[in-house]
């Protein structure tokens, strides 16, 4: 499984959660089989978003989608800093 991270800061959450929800990169038709969005504690303008592929590749593909729309919408204000890596899963366990 290869996941997706990203990283990028908002101007308003509500809304760039509700921009996420309509699904403009179509993430479903991408591969993606899951995802998780997170805030972080000390700013919860800073998004982390990690998204799930069966491979690589999807991955890597989906990456490229992202960034042409990056370039729009950073130009508009409305996210600032993005970021993706993208990294295998070694293991998961749940305690």
């Amino acid at each position: 499984m290869a996941v997706l991270q990203i990283e990028h800061r908002v101007r308003e959450f509500e809304s760039w959660k509700a921009a996420f929800d309509g699904d403009p990169v179509g993430r479903e038709q991408g591969g993606v089989r899951s995802y998780r969005i997170l805030r972080a504690a000390e700013d919860p303008n800073l998004v982390l978003i990690e998204l799930e592929f069966d491979g690589a590749g999807e991955a890597e593909a989906f990456r490229e989608r992202l960034q042409a729309m990056w370039s729009r919408v950073v130009a508009e204000g409305l996210i600032e800093a993005p970021t993706a890596r993208i990294a295998e899963e070694v293991e998961r366990r749940q305690v």
